[in-house]
């Protein structure tokens, strides 16, 4: 008898839906916010998490930089930034920052970092610090810093209330019931503890914070999530679409539809946040001039400046 392999059918990956196609990085302004941030050794979320927005944000001047060095000490299943053991802080780092925010001529800048559970108040002074070299080397820029937990360490927290920052952002990703899989050494309760701690902190101060969608959560415990951050005062909601990096991170579940983002949206408005960014495509900095203005940021701002 002749025996006859078979080989098996290669499967072809489904087109993306048309929701899902970004804009391919090109342009000038992609090259030059390129260049930029490698002549000072700066690092973007951006690339850094493989954001499919970067095309058009770079295209708009618009960069989210990430500080403390580019290797995480988390291993979040859902996230492409590099994990290990990270190098000593850059102390010199913030100024390096301010001078890219200057640079770039931006109203709103979105500052972010890796985890650094090795020196969790030194990062939050490193926070403080490029706070308060933007506002040295580009007075009138809004600053949105998009936090880690600092596991809770409540000197860390109050140390970057205290520099002041228009917005105060911490994601909380996804629903209780996926922590253990998708955030590594988070907990659901401590990142609803910093967003309740910072606007008792600071009142005045707008507090945001970020889920993501399609990783095996259901509609019920989603809009749980919403209650609970609106519960602690948070401001602004942003919700978007998993998207998985590579094969080595979590699965996605299944694709929210636009339809599906609208309906979320409209749920999470009727429970009092001041503004909701809900889409496909929605990142935590996705929009955030747009997110911020939205909430009369920067009426509040230009009434508080002294006039000339």
């Amino acid at each position: 008898m002749e025996l006859v392999q078979i080989e098996p059918a290669r499967k072809t990956p489904a087109p993306k839906p048309e929701w899902l196609k970004a804009r391919a990085p090109v342009g000038e302004n992609y090259h030059d916010l390129k260049r930029l941030a490698r002549s000072l050794g700066l690092h973007t979320v951006c690339e850094s998490a493989h954001c499919p927005n970067i095309g058009e944000c770079w295209h708009h001047k618009t960069a989210t930089f990430m500080m403390l060095g580019n290797i995480c000490t988390r291993r979040c299943g859902f996230c492409a930034v590099p994990k290990g053991r990270p190098e000593a802080i850059d102390l010199d780092e913030p100024r390096r920052v301010a001078e890219a925010v200057a640079t770039l001529g931006l109203e709103h800048a979105v500052i972010t970092s890796v985890n650094r559970d090795d020196d969790l108040v030194g990062g939050a002074r490193i926070f403080a610090m490029v706070i308060e070299e933007i506002r040295k080397q580009a007075p009138g820029c809004r600053i949105e810093v998009l936090i880690p937990d600092f596991q809770g360490n409540r000197e860390a927290i109050g140390i970057v209330v205290d520099a002041k920052p228009e917005v105060m952002n911490h994601n909380t990703e996804t629903v209780p019931r996926l922590y253990r899989v998708v955030r590594s050494g988070a907990r659901y309760e401590r990142s609803l503890e910093l967003l309740r701690f910072s606007k008792e902190l600071r009142p005045e101060g707008l507090t945001k914070s970020g889920v993501m969608v399609g990783l095996g959560e259901e509609t019920p415990e989603l809009l749980e999530v919403f209650r609970d951050l609106a519960g602690v005062g948070c401001d602004i909601l942003t919700v978007g679409q998993y998207l998985r990096p590579s094969r080595d991170h979590l699965p996605m579940a299944r694709l929210y539809t636009p339809g599906e983002f609208a309906e979320l949206k409209t749920e999470a408005l009727k429970m009092g946040f001041r503004h909701v960014e809900s889409g496909p495509l929605v990142r935590s900095s996705y929009h955030a001039h747009e997110q911020a203005a939205s909430t009369g940021l920067m009426v509040a701002m230009m009434m508080q400046q002294p006039s000339v």
